[in-house]
């Protein structure tokens, strides 16, 4: 079992945008620079406080599987490629996995 910089784990980086298209786009880019093994698009519905007033959205979730190693380089590319004026990127570190998976990730990012 690993700490919090474990690179044998993969780790949980999350993003929102506003349209399908553009989760799609941003996932897709990111596997295949190898910056993330896998891509998953989930719709939601976003409450939050932007400019002094509450907003509500659709908004759909992008999940990235990557590594440790390589998050400065996967949050850059997103900031880089983001629609946002202001987005959020964070991560999630993985406190345990299925072993194969977890090589699998490994093997299939850069890094």
């Amino acid at each position: 079992m690993g700490h919090r910089d474990d690179d044998s784990l993969p780790l949980l980086v999350l993003t929102t945008v506003a349209t399908r298209e553009q989760a799609l786009a941003l996932g897709r880019e990111m596997v295949e620079r190898r910056l993330a093994a896998c891509a998953q698009i989930s719709a939601i519905d976003s409450v939050y406080r932007w400019k002094g007033a509450v907003e509500q959205e659709a908004e759909f979730r992008l999940l990235l599987k990557t590594r440790a190693c390589i998050y400065a380089r996967l949050e850059a590319a997103l900031r880089e490629r983001h629609p946002y004026e202001l987005p959020a990127i964070h991560a999630i570190a993985t406190a345990r996995a299925d072993a194969a998976y977890a090589e699998w990730v490994r093997d299939s990012c850069d890094g």
